[in-house]
């Protein structure tokens, strides 16, 4: 068989699966199957809530000005601390590996956290994206 050929029928297979299970069976799986899919991963599940408040997460422009100062806790944290712009951007292009992000946050005072938002002229809520890290590193 043709490889295209072969492709296009796996996919019919698989539509006719898919809406066999959901429409016939009325089977949907939900958050119980994401959890077991992405258990692995530590991938927490996020609620309405939070996505839509992920949305102003990437607002980031990587300008840099959040690490001004950051030099001697950068150097002092071993590597551990990267700065808060790396901790941002990693927190909102991607669901970063939560725990190596709180470990790396460990090294940031939570009171420097509003001076740091105040200078972000994307508005990026920092310190709720720091927030958000937290929480999701103790759910995973």
């Amino acid at each position: 068989m043709p490889p295209r050929i072969h492709a296009l029928f796996l996919l019919a297979v698989a539509l006719i699966v898919t809406v066999f299970r959901r429409y016939v069976l009325r089977r949907r799986d939900g958050l119980p199957a994401f959890r077991a899919h992405y258990a692995l991963d530590r991938l927490p599940a996020v609620t309405a809530e939070e996505r839509e408040v992920m949305a102003t997460f990437g607002r980031c422009i990587a300008c840099g000005l959040c690490d001004r100062g950051e030099g001697a806790r950068i150097a002092a944290s071993g590597g551990a601390y990267p700065g808060v712009m790396s901790l941002v951007l990693a927190g909102s292009r991607s669901m970063p590996d939560f725990r190596a992000s709180t470990a790396a946050l460990a090294a940031l005072p939570a009171a420097e956290l509003l001076a740091k938002e105040a200078l972000c002229p994307a508005e990026v809520p920092i310190a709720r994206l720091l927030r958000f890290v937290r929480e999701k590193a103790a759910a995973s």
